[in-house]
């Protein structure tokens, strides 16, 4: 595969909050962003895979596990910047460093394991394929029917999101769809100029939901290690 200045960023702050130390805990024997950084560097379609932290431990660990980690990130790296701040901050940085110009970026979060290099590759591929500026992953929802979602009120009574689907069966309703932090891609230039991912020029791509799964809390995490057991007998 032909590579064109690709970068893949892996933003990994050390402040996890609701898992301590979230991205560099055991997952089946390796810490969680190994499965990442591998995954990425297994694609064979990036110049660097650089992980962004600000962790001296988080960094230590990518390295081993062959991310390239150049320096520490100084900013964004608190509870209230977003991802995108981190990234483009990222790209600004290492573009300094090397003397040279990326032209797509792929972010990839260091909480979703379960998404291979066959999801990797297959996003991008389909983000070149489009001609795209931007590209989120996504996937469609299953065994829950949003379309039916609703919140509780004071007195316990259901405040209906979408009233009008509760006369629809299921099977009639149409598909609806999540994001995920799995794989997001961007044109650097493009993205330097919005300052987010999310723009009117984004296309989402769906991958499969066990590949779409971010571990945010205990609760992902038992769900992400239940499926890798059955995945992997």
């Amino acid at each position: 595969m032909v590579k064109k200045e690709n970068i893949a960023i892996i933003p990994a702050r050390g402040g996890s909050k609701r898992i301590p130390k979230k991205n560099i805990i055991v997952f089946y024997e390796k810490p969680m962003i190994a499965w990442t950084i591998e995954a990425a560097i297994k694609t064979n379609i990036f110049d660097n895979v650089l992980v962004s932290t600000d962790d001296n431990e988080i960094a230590k660990i990518a390295k081993n596990f062959g991310a390239y980690v150049p320096f520490l990130r100084d900013k964004y790296c608190d509870d209230h910047s977003s991802i995108s701040q981190a990234t483009l901050y990222t790209i600004e940085q290492i573009e300094i460093l090397l003397n040279k110009k990326y032209t797509t970026v792929v972010q990839l979060m260091p909480n979703c394991p379960l998404r291979n290099k066959e999801d990797i590759i297959n996003s991008y591929n389909n983000f070149v394929k489009a001609n795209a500026k931007f590209q989120i992953s996504c996937f469609k929802t299953g065994w829950i029917n949003p379309w039916w979602s609703f919140k509780i009120n004071k007195s316990f009574k259901a405040e209906y999101i979408f009233p009008e689907a509760l006369k629809k069966r299921s099977q009639d309703l149409e598909a609806l769809y999540y994001p995920t932090g799995a794989i997001w891609i961007a044109n650097v230039s493009s993205l330097k100029k919005s300052e987010s991912f999310y723009t009117n020029q984004t296309n989402f791509f769906p991958i499969d939901w066990k590949s779409a799964i971010d571990i945010d809390n205990y609760e992902d995490l038992e769900m992400a290690k239940a499926w890798f057991s059955i995945k992997n007998n």
